[in-house]
């Protein structure tokens, strides 16, 4: 059941960012005066298709890794005299550089309107006050100490724990200061420390844990509030109302120290000892694994009783119409940002290029996130599409980038590339992605 969940997820969201990407291409060569013979969501054999009344077959494949749109093409065979106006061939450069684009700017206006879409209806999230800080981190050598309030990183406003995780993955392998904005009974004030080459682990980057920061939680007793049908909770017998009081022999001081024993034991055995109104039991209980955000994690299939944060934790965000428009601005670009280093420092080493990611990750997150709700499930996709817009602007041929270089050199030579070189420039291109595929696929199944 929880593969056909993950793999259900991958189809949903690799199938709406194919689908958004494909659609820039199509509806800027339909006003380009384009003929458009196919739009494919997915490869292969269509199992789903129908024609539009300019001839166009809109379908559906069997392969959901993907998709493309057909155009009217004379490298693809003849055109009849009557129809080559409508070719992509005969486009001028301009035209062509301009289609090529259409996709990936389809998925940067998808990001944008996803991110608008959550200012407006708006969201409650956790203030980013500080827990326990680790001894001899780089947080304890800054000056963080619990209870502190986190405004900005680096001059940037950050509102929730995600935000500092993804500013600070933006700084991994650097040697620079870093500067946070915080508040504590002291005021506002700004602390700052040299990361010194920080790196984080390639097998398990945390980059939060790894900076020596953890948030501050309230007191939640480890307390089953609610177990799911079919999972490892109930297989080991565990029901709602039960107080686990000790995993392996070592006690269980409340809910958040459940969570971490049981998400660092996927496929483990774990001894629990549980107090079940006036009697005390003992079971067994095996995490099954899931990966969240690249990182392996144990999960019984069971809910915390009821979490109550106090009011002055929460933080309700929400903006007006207009207001939300910089603001989707602020996050696409944020995002953008974050992409942009990654493949710089995987480039020049700062970052190992094992955090490539593949559709088994791809599938997992997903599924993690439409698990998580609505918020996580939008964000999750609009990061998706900044990603999949920067891969195809790569001047890699085969990619969308690849394509504009050519159509950009044809414009300035006044006359298109031979085919040699073009031929060349393919198979090139073809070896590069398939590399990357091959590689980022053999990091999917590492993590297995």
């Amino acid at each position: 059941m929880d593969i056909l969940q993950t793999v259900l997820a991958l189809i949903v969201t690799l199938g709406i960012l194919v689908t958004i990407h494909e659609f820039g291409h199509f509806w800027v060569a339909r006003k380009c005066g384009v003929r458009v013979l196919r739009f494919s969501v997915g490869f292969g054999n269509p199992i789903w298709s129908r024609y539009d009344r300019h001839g166009t077959e809109f379908a559906i494949a069997a392969i959901p890794l993907g998709g493309y749109v057909k155009m009217l093409d004379e490298r693809e065979g003849p055109v009849p005299d009557d129809q080559r106006h409508e070719a992509f061939t005969s486009k001028p450069p301009g035209q062509r550089i301009a289609i090529a684009a259409a996709g990936p700017a389809a998925n940067f206006i998808f990001a944008i309107a996803a991110y608008w879409l959550l200012s407006v209806v708006g969201f409650t999230t956790v203030a980013p006050v500080t827990g326990e800080i680790a001894e001899g981190s780089i947080a304890d050598r800054m000056g963080l100490r619990s209870g502190m309030e986190i405004h900005q990183v680096d001059g940037r406003n950050v509102t929730s724990w995600r935000d500092i995780n993804m500013r600070l993955l933006e700084r991994a392998g650097e040697q620079d200061e870093v500067s946070f904005t915080i508040s504590d009974g002291q005021g506002e004030r700004t602390l700052t420390t040299t990361l010194n080459g920080w790196q984080l682990p390639d097998d398990n980057p945390d980059p939060l844990g790894q900076f020596g920061l953890s948030p501050l939680r309230p007191d939640v007793p480890a307390q089953i509030g609610q177990v799911v049908s079919g999972g490892r909770a109930e297989a080991a017998g565990l029901q709602e109302g039960d107080r686990v009081l000790a995993a392996n022999g070592e006690p269980v001081a409340d809910w958040f120290a459940l969570v971490e024993v049981i998400q660092q034991s996927p496929e483990q055995s774990l001894e629990l000892r549980v107090r079940r109104g006036d009697d005390t039991l003992t079971l067994q209980v095996t995490p099954a694994v899931r990966e969240v955000e690249g990182v392996e994690q144990g999960y019984v299939g069971a809910g915390v009783a009821q979490v109550s944060w106090p009011d002055n934790m929460l933080r309700e965000v929400r903006y007006g119409p207009l207001a939300a428009i910089p603001n989707a601005f602020s996050e696409t670009w944020s995002d953008t940002r974050l992409t942009l280093v990654a493949i710089q420092k995987m480039i020049t080493g700062l970052l190992s290029p094992t955090n490539l990611s593949g559709p088994i990750t791809i599938a997992r997150v997903a599924e993690a996130s439409v698990s998580s709700g609505f918020e996580d499930f939008v964000r999750f996709l609009a990061y998706l599409s900044v990603s999949l817009g920067i891969l195809n602007l790569l001047p890699i041929p085969v990619l969308d980038g690849g394509h504009i270089v050519y159509y950009t050199i044809e414009a300035i030579r006044r006359r298109p590339l031979s085919e040699q070189v073009q031929a060349l420039g393919l198979r090139i291109g073809m070896a590069m992605i398939l590399t990357l595929m091959v590689f980022a696929l053999y990091n999917d199944l590492m993590r297995l």
